[in-house]
Order: C-alpha cells, then structure tokens, then sequence
C-alpha cells in the first residue's frame, strides 16, 4: 500500500491591485469636499454604494507591495468582479439664504420748542411720592385769603373770570357773580349757573390737588407759600361738581378729564404749576405727562389770569317792597232794636224792653239810665217826672 503524501497546497497567485477601487475612493472623496463646501452634510444615495462580487476560496493572501510588481505568467484568479464604472455624484443642493428682517425706520424724535410745556417738563424733577403726614386742607387758606387784595374772595374771582353772560350782584362792588353760563373745560359740556339754585353745581377745582402737592414738596413751604398756592388764579378752573370729586387727589397718571381736546391745555398747566412751586413728579406722572405733551409739541405754559371786579355788570336793584298795611278793624255787629212790647207791670214804668219789662230789672241787670234823644232805650220806658233821663 503506498504511503500517504499530504497534499500541497495550490501556490498562491497574486492578484493585481484593483484600480477600481481607488477610482470610486477618489470619487467619495470629492462628493464629501463638495459637500463642505456646500455647507451640507454629502448625501449618500443607495447608487453609490458598489457592491464587490465575492471571490473564489483561496488562501489568504499576502499583503502587497507598495510597488507594482511585473507581470506573472500565472494564470489569473478563476472568477473576478469586473471593475465597475463610478457614478456621478449628485451635488447637494445649496440652501438659499433667509430673509433679512425688515428694518422699521424709528420715527424721529419730537423736538420741544423752548417755553413749551414739553421743553419745561424736562426740568421737573422726578422722584417717589411721599407721606401724606401732617396735611390738613386748612394749611392752604382756601377762600380765607385775598391773594390779589380786591377785597372779593377767590371763588367768586374764578367765577368772574370763567363765566359768559355774567350778572353780577347789586351793591358788592362788582364781586359777587349772580349767574352765568359755563362751558366746562373738563367735559365740554354747557352749564347755566345761578346762585343759591344751582350754585353747586359747579366747583372751583386746584388743577394740581392741595394733597398732591404735599406729597411733592409742599410739606417743607412756609405759611406764606401754601397760602399763596391755595389761592393762586393759575392752579385754579370752575368746574363741574360731579368731576371734580371724581379726580380727588388724582395726578396725570391717575386722572384726564374726558374732553380730550382739552387734555393738551390740562397737563400744560399743571407742568406750569409744579414748574412756578418747585414741585416734583413721580415717573409715572411724567411718563403721562410726556404722553400727552408729545400729540401738542407747541402747546405754550399757561400764566395766572386775576379777574377784574365788574361793577359794570350788576344787576339793577330790587324793587323796595311794599310797606305793610294795617289790617282793617272789623265794625261791630249791629244790634237790631228790640221789638215793641206791652207794658207789663212793674213800679208804674211804660217799659218796652223785651229783656226787662221794667225799669227796675234792668238796673238790676246794670243797665240804664237811659237819656232822651241819646239813647234808644229812652223811648222803651215812660219818664214819670219828664226830666228827659228814665231808670235813674
């Protein structure tokens, strides 16, 4: 039996570099550069992807030289994938830039003319409210003091001056208003005014309320200033009633009056008022103040008007009334005589008296004497003695 001779394994051939390969490398490498250049992530597709045909079994091969070596005259592998053709890389599409955002132009900004009440409410101060500790309306004399010395007090002063159609009140020297007509600032409305009948219907109003300003700086005037700003004809207006309670205390943040033609006119005078006393705002008060002033750049700081006595003006004097009579005295009743009766028995008397048939009853009754052509009853009794005088 001959001897068993292993078998040799078959001599490994080598196998030429796959220059295929290096194409579809080269090929990636492109679409991946193009890629960042793009910005973009390459995009891989299903069609780049090449698949390999598998290969014979053999023998595992050795690595290969880093030069080509020549040409062999082994035969080649048995089976081997023809080289395929590198597809076209697809660039990727580029993203469009987006949208600026639009650029809103800022309106300009509004310039205030010198003496403007916009212009001075850049000097207002600006700081917190402080404590209403110690006010007492009183501290003002309101109406107690006459600020202008015409001897008239300030409620009728405003009166004077805000009223059309004014009368004024006979004999007070021009200074009582006694009716009028007022077109309200505050709300734009027509009101007739008559003293003592619809007199309350209108108020005089501090456009910068008295408790508003002690909490912004009043608190630390003399006497002589706090009266002087209780009655000043510049923080005062005729009002209605009903609005001027509505506002209280209230400042331009808190309050407007509801005529919004007269706003611009409103704010200005209360930045004159805190302007003339120094007082301060808070920064809400003056970010509504500016607000308002900003829709009238030109509205001009109103000035203290003082209303004139209008003597001119009064009304003609009351008719003197009518000097009593003396009541008229009632007549006494008159007294019908007395019928004609039969003399009755009695002292010897013709009486005809229906009440005493004699002489003698009716002194009793105290009556009598009776004398002839002076007294009626004469002619009742009989003069027995023709003395011209009966019941004696």
């Amino acid at each position: 039996m001959p001897a068993f001779t292993p078998a040799r394994p078959a001599r490994a051939t080598r196998r030429r570099p796959r220059r295929w390969l290096f194409g579809l490398a080269a090929v990636a490498l492109l679409g991946y550069a193009v890629g960042n250049l793009d910005n973009t992530d390459p995009v891989v597709t299903p069609a780049d992807t090449v698949a390999v045909a598998p290969t014979a079994s053999a023998p595992p091969e050795a690595p290969a030289p880093t030069t080509e070596p020549a040409a062999t005259t082994s035969a080649a592998p048995a089976s081997e994938a023809p080289e395929p053709s590198a597809s076209p890389t697809t660039p990727a599409p580029t993203k469009e830039p987006a949208d600026a955002p639009e650029v809103v132009e800022a309106e300009p900004a509004v310039v205030a003319a010198p003496g403007t009440a916009l212009a001075v409410l850049a000097d207002l101060e600006v700081k917190g409210r402080a404590a209403t500790t110690g006010y007492d309306r009183d501290l003002f004399q309101y109406r107690s003091y006459d600020l202008d010395r015409n001897g008239c007090d300030v409620r009728n002063d405003i009166l004077r001056r805000d009223l059309t159609d004014l009368v004024i009140k006979h004999d007070t020297r021009g200074c009582v208003a006694l009716s009028g007509t007022l077109h309200s600032p505050y709300s734009g409305e027509t009101i007739a005014f008559v003293r003592d009948s619809t007199g309350g219907a209108i108020e005089i109003d501090h456009v910068v309320a008295l408790s508003d300003a002690w909490q912004k700086g009043a608190q630390a005037w003399d006497e002589d200033t706090l009266r002087t700003f209780g009655n000043d004809p510049l923080n005062l207006l005729a009002v209605e009633g009903r609005l001027n309670s509505q506002k209280g205390a209230g400042d331009t943040a808190t309050w407007l009056p509801p005529h919004k033609p007269y706003r611009c006119a409103y704010v200005a005078r209360q930045v004159a008022v805190k302007h003339e006393y120094g007082l301060w705002v808070t920064e809400a008060e003056h970010d509504a103040m500016e607000r308002i002033l900003t829709d009238c750049p030109d509205e001009p700081l109103p000035e203290a008007e003082y209303a004139e006595l209008r003597p001119e003006l009064a009304a003609a004097p009351p008719a003197p009334a009518p000097e009593p009579q003396p009541e008229p005295v009632a007549a006494p009743p008159a007294t019908a005589p007395a019928p004609v009766m039969d003399p009755g028995p009695g002292d010897g008397g013709g009486a005809t008296d229906q009440r005493h048939r004699t002489c003698k009853a009716a002194k009793a009754a105290g009556l009598g004497p009776y004398y002839q052509g002076k007294d009626p009853e004469y002619d009742w009794y009989r003069d027995a003695d023709s003395d011209g005088i009966v019941c004696e």
